[in-house]
């Protein structure tokens, strides 16, 4: 026990949280970040349900000691010392199956003058888990699909997507005009292993260009829910101070959550092209005077800009092992 709090160890994800010995698991888990599926919170529905593998637990609701090899339902059951469990619907980051399913349509609308906030409500909303920084895929008839960072916390009811689609984007404006005229489209999810399954116990940097800054949003939001303490900086860079679209949210979030910092990086000048911009935002983060070796960081954005902040960021010190970003896995290196 430390602190009063016993180990809880998940398996086969290797997840692993403490919970007090009068708190519940399923609440002790989603403290720590980690999702499991869960739906009635009574011990009825059985989402929630894991085998004990080693330790003993209380079940609350007979007030009977658990064994080895018993199922309990960690809505209902306490921690009598550390706990080995297997649960195999609690994965490790990105290792969620991807699944194809059909997504209703709540609502498509202009955030700024080309970016669209999209809604889509999923089936068996809470039986589907995903990971914060996720993403999804939309798939349209005779087309190639097209990703999208999920914008939304696991736990939000529905999912959110914002979808950059200037007036010369053509296969932007299409998914644009088929999500508007469509009651449900086809989407595969989740996608992505740059993704957080449990908060982590060190600072974090996160850096988006442009429509990046959908998948910070969905970080940022889970970390809120978990009560998440360490110091977290937002570095958001843009061509033009109109195409910070959600800037008055990221001010908002400043204000009202003491260890989060918002640094906006703004180009402003029609003669810079984009690269430049990139630079401009690598040099902000490099200025921020983290340590380097304690701190996690993950980026979204261009290759281009993923893989300029890279360098410079090991080039000053930073692990590799504490950079992500999806751009590692569909854009690697040859």
């Amino acid at each position: 026990m430390t602190d009063g709090r016993y180990r809880i160890l998940l398996r086969p994800s290797a997840l692993a949280f403490t919970a007090s010995p009068t708190q519940d698991l399923l609440s002790a888990a989603a403290e720590a970040g980690i999702a499991v599926p869960s739906a009635c919170r009574n011990g009825v529905c059985e989402l929630c349900e894991a085998r004990l593998v080693a330790g003993r637990a209380l079940n609350t609701r007979t007030q009977q000691t658990i064994s080895p090899a018993a199922c309990l339902m960690l809505c209902r059951s306490q921690a009598l010392g550390p706990l080995e469990l297997e649960n195999d619907a609690v994965m490790a980051a990105g290792q969620n199956s991807p699944q194809q399913m059909q997504a209703t349509v709540v609502e498509v609308r202009p955030i700024s003058h080309d970016v669209y906030r999209v809604e889509l409500k999923l089936p068996r909303r809470r039986e589907l888990n995903f990971h914060a920084g996720q993403y999804l895929s939309v798939l349209l008839p005779d087309c190639e699909p097209s990703y999208f960072s999920i914008a939304s916390s696991p736990s939000a009811q529905h999912i959110e997507l914002h979808i950059q689609a200037a007036a010369e984007w053509q296969s932007a404006q299409r998914i644009i005009d088929a999500l508007k005229s469509a009651d449900s489209v086809t989407i595969e999810m989740p996608h992505g292993k740059a993704c957080l399954a449990a908060a982590p116990d060190k600072p974090l940097l996160l850096i988006a260009a442009g429509t990046g800054f959908a998948q910070m949003k969905s970080l940022i939001d889970y970390l809120r829910e978990t009560g998440y303490d360490h110091p977290i900086r937002l570095y958001w860079g843009v061509r033009r101070q109109d195409d910070m679209y959600l800037q008055a949210l990221a001010q908002q979030w400043q204000e009202d959550w003491p260890p989060f910092t918002f640094v906006p990086v703004v180009g402003d000048s029609e003669d810079n092209d984009w690269s430049g911009h990139h630079d401009q935002l690598v040099r902000a983060v490099l200025a921020s005077g983290a340590d380097w070796r304690n701190v996690e960081v993950h980026a979204s954005g261009s290759p281009t800009m993923v893989y300029a902040l890279m360098d410079a960021l090991l080039a000053v010190g930073l692990p590799e092992s504490a950079f992500f970003s999806d751009v590692l896995e569909y854009a690697p290196r040859q």
